[in-house]
């Protein structure tokens, strides 16, 4: 069917509800929408098969939902991210155009919705569309980033600088060390959304309005699942409890709670980076980052860690996010979470942000980093806690007496120890940077 421009092809139940949720002027995430598509594309094909839809309509309820699928008409998909929790809207949305779509005789409860209720069917789109955007976006880009982290963290391997804990000066390590736990940081993250995935993948599809199952067929959900997997490459999976799975949202809430361990981490690293890469003069100048952009409309010259400060920033939106999230995942009643479409918008803006972060990071950021190599050696060698070092030598007591005296009268550690006393030697092989940095894994 074409469809010429400015034409609407939805119906009365959408209009209802464009009037009803004139909330926040964001329209539920198209990627939402797709997945409503792909399910009803399968559902009509498997009611074809099973003999409970003309195979002839069956066909073009599928063809029309597979063009919902591919974007092609994505502003016919108006309603609010804000609307009925269960996503009753949505679905009769989708309903509606798709049967306009498909042309005479389809109906948009009777065929297209065949088999299904907005509470199953719209938080299986739900689910399906984090599991996608997840598997196919997500996780690349965190494994881009960690493989950038992992390449730095060669390249500065022998290179020491001052560790610090509290902010203050604390024995040496060196720039690979830190590089490397940031890493680690992201890979673990990545470990922690794919352990949340299996559960994510079991989708409510077959539970109708309740978890019973009332009005389809035994065998639909189960061939609508392998067809949308042969189809998406994806690993779809039932329920472990059809009444679990109906009536909360644990599994999506569970990969919120990944996502802002995430989310914390990069805030982390991010903020560590700025402040590596303070100064020129005045900050702690151990990094170069790479420079992209004026940083002042007024002091010349001025350089701003702009990447860092925008994943600072969006790691503040996932965490935010993710209070949304547990608070509507713990709303509803019996049989129902009903504060899926909150879950939904929250969930899937958490995902874009983490993936464009992951990507922007990396690409410039990251890979653009430099040592600035007089700072890291500056700091490693005025960071008195290398007395630490001391301590099996002189014991705890009289390294901290010469820390004191060192700290008050501005002069080297290895002056004042050996004004206390400590042997030349002792000096020389307690006091080696790289050896400190190394610590117990040399």
């Amino acid at each position: 069917m074409a469809v010429a421009e400015n034409e609407k092809l939805w119906g009365g139940e959408t209009d209802k509800a464009i009037a009803n949720f004139p909330v926040s002027g964001d329209p539920v995430r198209l990627e939402v929408v797709h997945w409503l598509g792909r399910i009803k594309a399968a559902a009509a094909r498997v009611n074809g098969e099973l003999g409970l839809l003309d195979s002839e309509l069956a066909e073009r309820i599928a063809a029309a939902a597979d063009r919902v699928a591919a974007g092609e008409h994505d502003e016919q998909f108006p309603v609010d991210s804000f609307q009925t929790g269960s996503g009753t809207s949505s679905n009769m949305n989708a309903n509606e155009v798709i049967a306009s779509l498909a042309g005479e005789g389809a109906h948009p409860n009777d065929h297209v919705n065949m088999g299904q209720s907005s509470n199953d069917v719209f938080p299986s789109a739900v689910h399906l569309a984090a599991l996608d955007e997840c598997v196919n976006r997500l996780l690349p880009a965190l494994e881009r980033l960690e493989a950038s982290f992992a390449r730095k963290a060669d390249e500065f391997a022998d290179i020491v600088k001052a560790g610090r804990t509290h902010l203050m000066d604390a024995v040496p390590v060196t720039l690979g060390q830190e590089f490397a736990g940031y890493a680690a940081q992201i890979r673990l993250g990545a470990r922690r959304v794919r352990n949340a995935l299996p559960q994510v993948a079991q989708i409510p599809l077959g539970g109708t309005a309740t978890g019973t199952g009332l009005n389809t067929h035994p065998e639909f959900a189960e061939r609508v699942r392998a067809q949308l997997s042969q189809t998406t490459n994806l690993e779809i999976l039932p329920p472990e409890d059809p009444f679990e799975a109906q009536g909360n949202r644990d599994a999506l809430v569970e990969l919120s709670g990944a996502l802002k361990v995430i989310a914390v981490s990069v805030t982390k690293i991010a903020n560590d980076l700025a402040m590596m890469g303070s100064g020129p003069r005045a900050g702690l100048g151990e990094l170069l980052l790479p420079e992209l952009q004026k940083g002042s409309s007024i002091m010349p010259g001025k350089v701003n860690p702009v990447i860092p400060e925008v994943v600072m920033q969006v790691g503040a939106q996932v965490i935010g996010n993710d209070t949304a999230i547990t608070v509507a995942g713990s709303q509803g009643n019996f049989e129902l979470n009903v504060r899926v479409p909150l879950i939904a918008r929250n969930l899937l803006e958490s995902i874009q942000l983490l993936t464009a972060k992951s990507n922007l990071f990396a690409e410039k950021c990251v890979d653009g980093i430099e040592p600035n190599l007089e700072g890291c050696r500056r700091s490693a060698e005025l960071t008195l806690a290398v007395a630490t070092a001391l301590n099996p030598y002189i014991g705890y007591d009289k390294a901290t007496e010469i820390v004191q005296a060192a700290a008050t009268s501005g002069r080297t550690l290895r002056e004042v120890a050996l004004e206390h006393g400590v042997e030349e030697k002792v000096l020389d092989e307690a006091l080696d940077l790289r050896k400190i940095a190394a610590g117990s894994r040399r």
